[in-house]
């Protein structure tokens, strides 16, 4: 119970780590930006932050279905997981740290939705942000990709959780667009500072956890690949 727990942590705040970073609180800004604009009617302002949270978590679920359950339905993959899965961690982890740390970058930003899509996405109103949620989750930058294929798939593979986990990571993605979208329709007037403060907490949460995740990764490299720690 206790591991499910951790793992199930792990998840969410790899989630709302992936939110705040960079590429993807631009991403989340636009989505601010398009259910503020029913300010007006409070009702549709949370029917939207709802819908674009349930959007990335199903996006995120059926991919994590998709990526996890064939890792481990291919028996022969199935079996060497099992067996070099520590062995493989120590590695992904000191990688997924470094990109956090910015200590390894490449380009792409990721960031963008074309005209034609965003056309789309207001024909649908406020199911809109349904869409919206679908394709910002879709569109992975370094940070997200290094976090969702780099720590949650290895985490789920390890955990058999193809389903639980990705869910927890989407809904940690979607959260603060969530919570802001409860403040606009509570018509509350701190949302620009409370968004300032996310800004500035971010960087001190990346680099906590990537320092954390270079820990880790190093533990398990000295472990299970060399031997050196019992």
């Amino acid at each position: 119970m206790d591991d499910l727990f951790f793992g199930a942590a792990s998840a969410l705040w790899l989630g709302i780590l992936t939110s705040i970073s960079p590429c993807p609180l631009a991403t989340n800004i636009a989505a601010i930006s398009y259910i503020g604009r029913r300010v007006g009617k409070p009702q549709q302002v949370l029917s939207a932050g709802l819908l674009y949270t349930v959007g990335r978590s199903l996006t995120y679920l059926v991919l994590g279905v998709l990526l996890v359950s064939s890792l481990l339905e291919a028996p022969y993959l199935s079996h060497l997981l099992q067996k070099y899965m520590n062995k493989l961690l120590g590695p992904i982890l000191l990688v997924a740290g470094m990109f956090m740390l910015e200590l390894l970058k490449f380009g792409g930003s990721g960031s963008g939705i074309s005209e034609k899509m965003q056309a789309r996405v207001d024909r649908g109103g406020t199911w809109g942000a349904g869409l919206l949620g679908f394709v910002f989750a879709l569109t992975f930058c370094p940070i997200s990709a290094a976090l969702f294929f780099g720590s949650l798939i290895p985490l789920a593979v390890s955990y058999q959780s193809e389903v639980y986990l990705p869910t927890l990571y989407g809904i940690g993605t979607a959260l603060p667009v969530f919570i802001f979208a409860l403040f606009i329709a509570l018509g509350a007037r701190s949302v620009g500072k409370a968004f300032d403060r996310i800004t500035q907490i971010e960087r001190w949460a990346r680099w906590v956890t990537g320092l954390v995740f270079i820990g880790v990764g190093i533990y398990y490299t000295l472990r299970f690949i060399f031997g050196v720690i019992s």
